[in-house]
């Protein structure tokens, strides 16, 4: 069976997509999947053995210059790559106007996706073949997977979904003898986009110390100039504290799988941890962590009213615990 699915970001999102795909795989074994995505998020559907291709949608990029001879261009490239396969389904998994009518419209196959009563953006139905209905009040991986069993026809297992890419870096890893030579270390990821998702960088140097006097060593991920900063900050206690270079989305999901433990603000990346099967403490002081929180094994929620309130006492006592 061949499959287009349209899943464009963000980077939760798409990893929140995963299970389906296995789901999917489990039961249909001649399933092949084309994955239309943002380029920014093209390498996690390819760590998945269920997608045949990945087609970039570069959407966001687009927008911003609608009319230049270069997005006309890739606008063309897009709907060729699109189209060269006839699918026997089209899952659109996004549920936005511009997913529906920039790349679920025009993919040949029937098209499914949400009711206009499941979805963020009803006039997106218009687009589809068959709508199903699939409640909110459930996390979004099993919204994702319930749409796919329904798209494709098949029952959905009652076990926790799994992203099934832990393996892949797994395998990784075994090729490459300075990460499983490294000593003992935890991944802290203290960066996010909204203000309000920050953990206070007192709060991290305090936990970071009790971290380093127990002998482990903590490294810090970073993705722009401002995050940068902060991690050299953070680094400054101590030489146990390493700011990590600039990283492709593989790289630090290998740093990642090697790691003992995570700590993390609700970001993409704790999402990324939780798909890697990795023990996972995420702090949450703005969002409610039951509908779209870290989903997985081994995944920890320290909540409050207000990241403030939640304390490096609290995070350490729960870190000792795992």
């Amino acid at each position: 069976m061949k499959v287009c699915l349209i899943k464009t970001s963000s980077m939760g999102d798409v990893i929140h997509t995963l299970p389906a795909l296995t789901d999917a795989q489990n039961k249909i074994p001649d399933l092949q999947i084309d994955w239309v995505v943002e380029p920014a998020f093209a390498e996690i559907p390819r760590w998945h053995s269920a997608v045949k291709k990945v087609i970039p949608f570069a959407f966001r990029a687009w927008r911003k210059r609608l009319l230049s001879q270069e997005t006309l261009q890739q606008c063309s490239s897009f709907k060729q790559q699109l189209q060269q396969e006839n699918y026997d389904v089209v899952v659109d998994a996004q549920g936005l106007l511009k997913s529906a009518f920039f790349a679920t419209r025009l993919a040949k196959g029937e098209k499914h996706g949400y009711d206009r009563h499941s979805i963020r953006e009803p006039i997106a139905t218009l687009f589809y073949d068959k709508r199903h209905a699939i409640s909110y009040q459930q996390h979004a991986v099993e919204r994702i997977r319930q749409l796919f069993a329904q798209s494709l026809g098949y029952s959905l297992p009652d076990t926790l979904g799994d992203y099934a890419i832990a393996r892949h870096f797994t395998s990784l890893a075994k090729e490459q003898e300075n990460l499983t030579a490294c000593s003992p270390y935890l991944i802290a990821i203290h960066a996010t986009t909204r203000a309000d998702k920050h953990w206070q960088e007192n709060s991290w140097s305090e936990l970071f110390e009790r971290c380093v006097n127990s002998g482990v060593e903590i490294r810090l991920p970073w993705g722009n100039q401002k995050e940068f900063e902060r991690a050299t900050r953070l680094a400054e206690q101590s030489e146990k504290i390493k700011v990590l270079p600039k990283l492709s989305l593989t790289e630090l999901a290998e740093q990642i799988a090697n790691a003992q433990a995570v700590i993390s603000v609700d970001t993409g990346l704790s999402h990324l941890t939780a798909a890697l099967d990795k023990p996972n403490i995420i702090l949450y002081g703005a969002t409610d962590p039951n509908l779209i929180g870290a989903y997985g094994k081994n995944q920890h929620y320290l909540q409050a009213q207000g990241m403030e309130n939640i304390s490096a006492q609290q995070v350490w006592q729960k870190l000792v615990e795992i």
